[in-house]
């Protein structure tokens, strides 16, 4: 039978309030599996009863069936208490997964159901999407002046000299200050750095969990739920969360060195669709500290999602470049290695020495257009003659420095030891621990995607035929899908389109160079926007197969902004599109130039800016409620 809303909240809130009544904290939780999915995901046994167990697996059904709606219902202490509840639950079973002690389900003292380990994560993750839990208040012009300098010249100097175009090195700004103006101290000392660096990994490794990718431009968290809910919750992955990897092995000799490849530890696992993914457990963590014995590198991704401190310090750097989020992971390089290879990243990085030292080689971007997030990196070999004759950089980061390497640089690292001071056997001299902030400017946040969020914006406002299945309304159409190409192309080959936009970065302090931007962006567009270049275009595609609405798929969230009723058919057939244009070839060549010269000549800037904002937002909110679910399932 279907419950109405108010039934189900009803419910929820009577099964809560009993479990609250009847079931004590589990501080005796087993484990068991009964089939191959249970690898994963086990079933949680308790000492409790029968009863509590069914009562608990009740309501945890209940939540995860619900929508975001039914679940803002639940009064906030109640689902508070509640979630104190699963997640001391959760810290119970997670030591049994960690260790893989598993049990035998026909065991007597233990009673289960078929509550699952990735059921219970899914509940602590529902109920944490919008509770703001992070205790940590917000540190963002801590994080400006102790990055950038204590005054608001000091960033946009850095913007003006540095960003997007050559690496600079950010001395540590405060570090003569008291320990709580430091912002990386609170990480530092969450950490146990005062051991043997086996007791460094144990304490970073033994409460990280598995955090799922989810798509950039995905908008509803529960469909993201429900793509992961089999494996929520799980240790690790390797390759996707970590890998350990080092760099050996000359493969090219240059005149300024030798590139070396990277070799992984776990060489089995990059096989995975063969073997399966290989999880990251007790067993495992003993054998990342026997790797970084030997002079593997320990990489995590998705720092930002499992610690409080430093998803603070990535919120913060997201407002300040105006960005829906910023990405962190953190590198443990023993003494006299090198993790990765010579290469460089889609995205713009600060390198933040935590512990120990670090020399970085940081070469010249061989060309001047910047490389897309998402796009397929050139074989870094294919630029290494380039990267020969081109201008290098050298910097040795002490603790507390960060270097900001811009997108597109190619840049390599190692660690350097004094040979006037022994290294021990254990690696507990002579490493490196650093973490990286990674600013990826995504498609929409460029300056081609505020051109094509402006385009979409003055044609919502100026749209003159409300009916598209008219002839008027189809040329319309037809011309505003052509100018999001004509934008594209020039995205292609102008290095400014490609640029962050920065209109929603804190502080607002580059107003009038934005408008200047915005001035130049439009002024290509009424220029370099041709006719017959989009029809050429679409002819090329159509003979290579290629698929262009590809990097542009994100447009179609612009519609879910406004009411607008007539969406456009991303699936449009390029043949048809082509055939189109080929039978009405003067009206829509006419009707083009015409929609082409009164944007131009029309578009607001403040317009622009304010529908920019709201893209801004759908895209931070999602990823708001996928870090507060992880984050509460790294409560161990």
């Amino acid at each position: 039978m279907m419950c109405g809303e108010d039934e189900i909240s009803s419910a929820i809130l009577l099964r809560l309030s009993y479990n609250q009544l009847h079931i004590s904290p589990a501080k005796s939780v087993s484990l068991c599996r009964t089939d191959t999915r249970d690898s994963i995901s086990p079933r949680i046994g308790l000492t409790a009863g029968k009863l509590p167990i069914l009562v608990l697996y009740t309501a945890v059904t209940l939540i995860n069936s619900c929508n975001l709606k039914n679940l803002s219902k639940i009064p906030r202490e109640l689902r508070k208490t509640f979630l104190n509840y699963l997640k001391e639950l959760w810290r119970n079973v997670w030591a049994q997964m960690l260790l893989i002690d598993i049990v035998d389900c026909s065991q007597g003292r233990y009673y289960f159901s078929n509550l699952r380990t990735n059921h219970l994560a899914e509940s602590i993750f529902r109920l944490s999407i919008d509770l703001d839990q992070n205790p940590i208040a917000c540190i963002f012009e801590l994080v400006k002046k102790s990055m950038f300098g204590p005054s608001n010249s000091d960033f946009e100097q850095f913007m003006l000299c540095y960003w997007e175009d050559s690496p600079c090195l950010l001395r540590n700004h405060l570090q003569t200050s008291n320990d709580h103006e430091d912002i990386f101290n609170p990480l530092v000392q969450s950490l146990n750095c005062k051991g043997t660096v086996d007791s460094l990994l144990s304490s970073i490794l033994c409460n990280l969990v598995s955090c799922p990718p989810i798509c950039s431009d995905e908008f509803d968290i529960l469909v993201f739920l429900e793509e992961v809910r089999d494996k929520l919750g799980c240790p690790m992955i390797y390759g996707q969360d970590i890998r350990v990897i080092k760099a050996v092995e000359e493969i090219y000799v240059l005149k300024q060195g030798s590139l070396k490849k990277e070799v992984h530890f776990f060489k089995q696992c990059m096989n995975s669709f063969i073997s399966g993914p290989k999880l990251i457990d007790a067993v495992a963590i003993q054998q990342c500290k026997e790797a970084h014995r030997e002079g593997y590198t320990i990489s995590l991704r998705g720092m930002e999602f499992r610690s409080e401190y430093i998803s603070a310090i990535a919120d913060s750097l997201a407002a300040l470049f105006g960005q829906p989020s910023v990405g962190a992971n953190l590198y443990l390089t023993p003494p006299q290695s090198q993790g990765l290879a010579r290469h460089y990243d889609d995205h713009c990085v600060f390198v933040c020495q935590l512990l120990g030292t670090k020399k970085w080689t940081v070469f010249s971007r061989p060309t001047v257009q910047l490389p897309r997030l998402y796009e397929p990196l050139d074989c870094i070999l294919r630029s290494e003659d380039d990267c020969v004759e081109s201008k290098h950089m050298q910097f040795l980061l002490s603790e507390g420095d960060i270097l900001y390497i811009p997108r597109g640089c190619p840049h390599e690292a190692c660690t350097v030891t004094d040979n006037s001071v022994s290294t021990a056997d254990d690696g507990s001299t002579g490493f490196s621990l650093h973490l990286t902030l990674g600013v990826e400017v995504e498609p929409p946040f460029e300056w081609e995607g505020f051109a094509h969020v402006a385009l979409h914006c003055w044609n919502h406002n100026h749209k003159r035929s409300p009916d598209p299945s008219s002839l008027m309304g189809t040329l319309n159409f037809i011309s505003v899908y052509m100018l999001h190409v004509a934008i594209r192309l020039i995205g292609d080959h102008d290095p400014k389109f490609r640029k962050a936009c920065m209109v929603a970065a804190i502080p607002l302090h580059s107003l009038d160079l934005n408008r200047k931007m915005f001035s130049y962006v439009i002024n290509k567009i009424d220029r370099e926007s041709r006719y017959l270049e989009v029809f050429n275009r679409v002819q090329a595609a159509i003979g290579n197969n290629e698929d262009i609405w590809k990097q542009m798929k994100w447009i179609q969230h612009l519609f879910l902004l406004g009411e607008m009723n007539d969406e456009i058919e991303w699936n449009y057939s390029l043949t048809e599109f082509r055939d189109y244009i080929s039978y009405r070839h003067m009206e829509v060549e006419d009707a083009f130039v015409q929609l082409k010269s009164k944007f131009c000549r029309d578009i607001s800037f403040e317009d622009a800016c304010q529908s920019f904002n709201k893209v801004l937002e759908k895209y931070k909110k999602t990823r708001k409620q996928y870090m507060s679910g992880m984050l509460s399932l790294h409560c161990t």
